[in-house]
């Protein structure tokens, strides 16, 4: 394959090539969102709908807390290795990182384990069960856990290595956790069934990124590296000044099923969690550009700040290609979807339509947030994120006491689109770059088209003859989207598969 003029590699230059091969490897590693949406009617099936909605809900404060413990930690990684060439202070920076995150979580699970009974009475008595502080003492030591997995799998991608997260992420975290979930089961723990088995897996996964770290970064010189005063100033303000931002986008994600809980029940938070982990499986391919795009954009706009351009549009192409037909799929196969269910679940059809129409809305800007982010715009992600929870709260607060699950599914969607499209508006008028030209339009409207014939067989037929049509009509309408959303340079990206799919 020849390498289109545009995209030639100079010294230290980012091609887009490099973003198809990172976003490829990161998309595998966040094939992790499929099994963990696949993953759910097994929970469901075995600990119960509301039992499902506590777990959901004690999962989505814990990463809640993870997020404010690590002080943005993951994030600033990925700004500071790239752009540093002496491999000691490397090792200093990511030692500082582990440091400074594991020392508050591991201080703050303490804390909360003591207390868990003060904690439990947050909520209200009736459906939670009478064992949730001891859920709650149990479940906290998913913290320091989780946080450490984050810290260490963000300096691996800081070294734009994206692969080694597949088998991690993948196999190890959530094929592991549906395992234990059906061993502890069997072994008659329904009540605290999903907290073992989670717990379980975050230990062998966070076991697994010591080897990880040790594959990108000598793990004897990360014990005996000093720390360096001006690298760790520079990594603990850059965190700081990331951490509101990345709080306040997680709060979109982790506090839904968490404030149901309180307010709703759990079996609302289990309805909303169930649309939730369904609409992430298109969040996953914007997800792998996110990822792949973070640490390429800070090191590209070390070098030339003008080449970003071509790969945000590229990245905003494959986007739109394949993330608006797998809303359609997701939306127009719902039905049968929830059927894997335990029949309560079909209640969660309105949310799914609402939470993956906001995901395909989303995608067609492409990673405008990371670029914002990695571009040294430090004030721009935190006014986006500040906006989008004000919509979110001011939503929810006019719509989920009367509509429950539904209105906060709403809240959501709103607050998502607002910020994604806020950090696209940013982009024009600080650097003039902006994803939408003609190829985008043409990928969309191939997308909208077989949406459309999605939505006319979902109408007219039932069963599994509709499901296997909508699925045909998917994977055809996603090939039209990349053949005619792509211009040939992008379509040479891809590699071998552009060649295996015939799209050059």
């Amino acid at each position: 394959m020849s390498t289109p003029p545009d995209a030639a590699a100079a010294d230290g230059e980012i091609t887009r090539g490099d973003v198809a091969r990172g976003a490829g490897l990161a998309g595998l590693a966040r094939l992790s969102a499929l099994v963990e949406a696949l993953a759910q009617p097994i929970y469901t099936w075995l600990f119960g709908l509301a039992g499902y909605g506590v777990y959901a809900g004690l999962w989505g404060a814990v990463n809640l807390l993870s997020n404010i413990v690590d002080l943005s930690m993951t994030s600033a990684l990925q700004r500071i290795v790239p752009a540093e060439d002496d491999e000691e202070r490397i090792h200093g920076v990511v030692k500082a990182a582990l440091l400074m995150a594991m020392a508050a979580a591991v201080l703050i699970a303490l804390l909360i384990s003591w207390q868990a009974d003060a904690v439990a009475a947050i909520f209200p008595e009736e459906g939670l069960g009478e064992d949730l502080p001891r859920k709650i003492a149990i479940f906290i030591w998913a913290l320091p856990l989780w946080t450490f997995i984050e810290v260490a799998t963000s300096a691996a991608r800081a070294r734009r290595a994206f692969g080694p997260e597949i088998r991690i992420r993948l196999f190890w975290e959530q094929i592991a956790r549906v395992v234990f979930a059906i061993g502890v089961f069997l072994i008659g723990l329904r009540s605290l069934g999903l907290v073992v088995a989670h717990l379980c897996s975050l230990a062998l996964t966070a076991t697994l990124c010591v080897a990880l770290l040790g594959r990108y970064y000598s793990l004897r010189r990360l014990v005996r590296a000093s720390l360096p005063r001006p690298q760790i100033r520079a990594l603990l303000w850059t965190g700081l000044a990331l951490l509101p931002a990345a709080v306040s986008r997680r709060l979109l994600i982790d506090a839904p099923p968490f404030v149901l809980n309180l307010t709703t029940g759990p079996a609302a938070a289990g309805l909303f969690e169930i649309a939730r982990k369904i609409s992430t499986v298109p969040l996953a391919v914007r997800q792998a550009f996110q990822y792949v795009m973070a640490p390429l954009a800070s090191a590209q706009a070390g070098i030339d700040r003008a080449r970003i351009a071509p790969l945000y549009h590229f990245a905003s192409r494959v986007s739109t290609a394949l993330v608006v037909p797998l809303a359609g799929l997701l939306i127009f196969a719902g039905t049968d979807i929830l059927s894997l269910y335990r029949h309560e679940a079909r209640a969660a059809l309105p949310l799914l339509y609402i939470l993956v129409t906001a995901r395909g809305i989303e995608a067609i800007v492409g990673p405008a947030t990371p670029i914002v982010e990695m571009t040294g715009h430090r004030i721009l992600p935190l006014v986006n994120s500040l906006v989008g929870v004000l919509v979110w709260a001011l939503v929810a607060l006019l719509l989920v006491p009367r509509h429950g699950a539904l209105g906060m599914a709403v809240a959501v969607a709103v607050a998502t689109v607002v910020i994604a499209y806020a950090a696209t508006l940013e982009l024009q008028l600080s650097d003039r770059l902006s994803p939408f030209d003609r190829k985008l339009f043409q990928g969309l409207a191939a997308a909208l088209a077989g949406d459309g014939l999605m939505a006319t067989a979902e109408y007219w037929l039932d069963g599994p003859v509709r499901f296997g049509l909508v699925t045909c009509l998917w994977a055809g309408t996603s090939w039209l989207a990349l053949r005619f959303g792509l211009t040939r340079p992008d379509r040479q990206a891809l590699g071998k598969l552009s060649r295996k799919l015939r799209l050059v």
